[in-house]
């Protein structure tokens, strides 16, 4: 047997001399080499097989045994079933008269045509250095706090291409009822006229129509706003949300569907459309912690002791966040991981509630169980946090990354923003899930799951057309933020 060989290999540092000698040749060290994640994805696909593997053997153990049978034995084997055939007749009657019924029984799919997003005029781009002048014109801040938003607008993730309204343009700026009309038509009609174009559905043919506002509800009500500029049939059922805060988009969705399931063929969506629709709704989970004190108030719109009104935010908003997103977490995960995961997330939770062992909640694995996520682009602390939580790559959140560069924080809308980011890029294919995860004051946390019934090609009507191709952009590494103190 050929002797060991060494090498060595000498440097220095600090003055001192170091020698290695280790083995040309040695046995790999398979504990370095195997990656978990190889490992944990052979565990998903044996799991996810596991039903195949155990009905292989016996079906392939009868297709033997009727191979080795003769005819004799085939043929005595058919007239003992012909005495049981009126059993057989009226079993096969049962299970069919049941799978029609629990057909018939389970609540209409409901699908996604097609939606929009509104892209402003050009005119009414922003950049970084005119957010401040136009604060400082309001002459509600002092230089301490102008100094302290531009320190925070360079850690933002905003780009510099982001908009104000029309009357954020007049010195001082035109705030009133009128002007948040206008602002509010612009930006809905925009939509709704791009949407029926698209679908070539007519405003009439609508029957259920929910619209969410955080701040402004006017009277009449914006839905009536709506009915009224196209003309809606009569019979249209309406719903007006306010005071939703980001969530509200789900919460919309959630409200819809029920309405769609009790109404029946409605648009939204009809039946013979489905060759057209985009998505398919798979779930909606809803979480609420108003019960606490804590995460009622953590968003809280109130006036200052000058009376000037805004919202105030509590320095433990992203504590409360991560908090709901782990109750939402804990109801979606039984829904959606693969069964893999899910034998795990019941394992987890069998230890901490039946043999009351300390163990941290597991957190499923939903990178097995979504392609594309469209996380609320509130900040970029709220997307540090669930990309920090969910182990998610900085791929899955880039589409959250560049609508909060691109449009800034567009409240509940922005899931919206980032699905059309995900289309516009192409990446969306037949299959493809998608989980929407958003966040909204009182507190929320709303979580909706689509499913891709085609392959999508982007579309010239996309927010993102125009600009697609200089995306993703660099996004400077967020330093330590400083306190106002």
């Amino acid at each position: 047997m050929e002797p060991p060989r060494f090498r060595q290999s000498s440097s220095f540092h600090d003055d001192t001399l170091s020698l290695h000698i280790s083995p040309a040749r040695r046995l790999p060290d398979f504990l370095q080499q195997v990656n978990m994640k190889y490992l944990k994805l052979g565990y998903h696909n044996l799991i996810q097989h596991l039903v195949i593997l155990i009905f292989i053997p016996p079906l392939l153990v009868t297709f033997l045994e009727v191979r080795r049978m003769g005819l004799n034995e085939l043929w005595k084997l058919w007239e003992s079933m012909q005495f049981n055939l009126i059993s057989v007749i009226i079993c096969s009657a049962l299970l069919v008269f049941s799978g029609t019924m629990y057909v018939m029984s389970r609540p209409q799919p409901i699908c996604l045509v097609d939606f929009s997003c509104y892209l402003p005029d050009g005119q009414y781009e922003v950049p970084l250095g005119l957010f401040i002048e136009r604060s400082r014109q309001t002459g509600y801040f002092d230089e301490r706090c102008l100094e302290f938003q531009e320190k925070i607008l360079e850690r933002s993730g905003l780009g510099e291409k982001t908009y104000f309204p029309p009357a954020m343009f007049h010195v001082p700026p035109k705030i009133s009822t009128q002007a948040a009309r206008e602002e509010s038509a612009a930006v809905i009609f925009g939509c709704l006229d791009e949407l029926f174009e698209k679908t070539k559905i007519m405003p009439k043919d609508v029957g259920v129509l929910v619209v969410n506002f955080s701040l402004f509800n006017p009277t009449p009500s914006l839905a009536s706003m709506i009915v009224n500029n196209y003309k809606m049939r009569g019979n249209i059922r309406t719903y007006n949300l306010g005071g939703m805060g980001c969530s509200a988009s789900i919460i919309a969705i959630d409200l819809a569907k029920d309405m769609l399931q009790l109404q029946g063929n409605s648009y939204a969506i009809v039946r013979k459309d489905r060759k057209r629709t985009k998505y398919k709704l798979n779930h909606v989970v809803r979480t609420h912690k108003g019960a606490d004190e804590k995460c009622y108030r953590c968003a809280y719109q109130e006036q200052d002791e000058e009376g000037k009104m805004g919202v105030s935010l509590s320095k433990d908003l992203m504590a409360i966040a991560v908090d709901a997103l782990k109750s939402n977490i804990t109801t979606l995960g039984p829904l959606v991981p693969p069964i893999s995961e899910q034998i795990v997330f019941y394992g987890f939770i069998v230890a901490r509630e039946v043999f009351n062992l300390k163990v941290k909640p597991y957190i499923p694995d939903f990178k097995l169980a979504f392609n594309h996520f469209c996380i609320h682009a509130g900040g970029r602390a709220v997307i540090d946090k669930v990309e920090k939580n969910l182990n998610l790559t900085p791929e899955h959140c880039e589409p959250s990354r560049m609508t909060l560069h691109r449009f800034g924080n567009t409240s509940s809308s922005s899931i919206w923003y980032s699905l059309a980011y995900t289309e516009a890029k192409g990446r969306m294919r037949k299959g493809n899930t998608v989980w929407q995860i958003a966040f909204g004051s009182g507190f929320k946390c709303n979580s909706a799951v689509w499913q891709a019934l085609r392959n999508i090609e982007p579309s010239e009507h996309s927010p993102w057309a125009h600009c697609i191709d200089e995306y993703p952009v660099h996004i400077k590494d967020a330093e330590k933020v400083i306190n106002q103190s």
